[in-house]
Protein backbone atom coordinates (compact mmCIF):
# COMPACT_ATOMS: atom_id res chain seq x y z
CA UNK A 1 0.00 0.00 0.00
CA UNK A 2 2.85 2.50 1.32
CA UNK A 3 4.52 2.30 -2.70
CA UNK A 4 1.46 3.28 -4.35
CA UNK A 5 1.28 6.28 -1.61
CA UNK A 6 4.48 7.35 -2.61
CA UNK A 7 4.11 6.70 -6.22
CA UNK A 8 1.40 9.10 -6.58
CA UNK A 9 3.00 11.69 -4.02
CA UNK A 10 5.79 12.20 -6.41
CA UNK A 11 3.63 11.85 -9.44
CA UNK A 12 2.12 14.79 -7.92
CA UNK A 13 5.36 16.94 -7.70
CA UNK A 14 4.40 16.62 -3.50
CA UNK A 15 6.49 16.66 -0.95
CA UNK A 16 5.66 14.65 2.14
CA UNK A 17 5.34 17.87 4.50
CA UNK A 18 3.05 19.05 1.47
CA UNK A 19 0.79 16.22 1.19
CA UNK A 20 0.43 16.09 5.04
CA UNK A 21 -0.98 20.22 4.70
CA UNK A 22 -2.99 18.93 1.60
CA UNK A 23 -4.63 16.13 3.29
CA UNK A 24 -4.20 17.09 7.14
CA UNK A 25 -2.47 13.53 7.84
CA UNK A 26 0.29 13.77 9.60
CA UNK A 27 4.13 13.49 8.23
CA UNK A 28 4.75 10.98 10.80
CA UNK A 29 1.92 8.22 9.59
CA UNK A 30 2.80 9.09 5.63
CA UNK A 31 6.28 8.71 5.90
CA UNK A 32 5.76 5.79 8.28
CA UNK A 33 3.04 4.31 5.47
CA UNK A 34 5.39 4.72 2.68
CA UNK A 35 8.54 3.20 4.12
CA UNK A 36 6.23 -0.24 5.28
CA UNK A 37 6.88 0.52 8.73
CA UNK A 38 2.83 1.34 9.60
CA UNK A 39 0.90 -1.16 7.74
CA UNK A 40 -2.64 -0.55 8.66
CA UNK A 41 -4.34 2.80 9.30
CA UNK A 42 -8.23 3.92 9.54
CA UNK A 43 -10.24 4.43 6.56
CA UNK A 44 -10.50 7.91 6.73
CA UNK A 45 -6.68 8.60 6.45
CA UNK A 46 -6.45 6.67 3.25
CA UNK A 47 -9.71 8.83 2.10
CA UNK A 48 -8.01 12.37 3.40
CA UNK A 49 -4.72 10.94 1.02
CA UNK A 50 -6.60 10.12 -1.64
CA UNK A 51 -8.66 13.18 -2.12
CA UNK A 52 -5.87 15.38 -1.59
CA UNK A 53 -3.68 13.17 -4.71
CA UNK A 54 -6.82 13.67 -6.72
CA UNK A 55 -7.59 10.07 -6.78
CA UNK A 56 -9.98 7.88 -5.67
CA UNK A 57 -9.62 5.56 -2.85
CA UNK A 58 -9.97 2.68 -5.03
CA UNK A 59 -7.24 3.96 -7.52
CA UNK A 60 -4.32 4.31 -5.02
CA UNK A 61 -5.50 1.50 -2.10
CA UNK A 62 -6.79 -1.42 -4.55
CA UNK A 63 -5.24 -4.02 -7.18
CA UNK A 64 -7.23 -6.22 -9.80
Amino acid sequence: MGYRIKEEREKAGLSQEELANASKVSRTIISGLESGRVTTTTTETLYKLAKALNKKVGDIFYTD
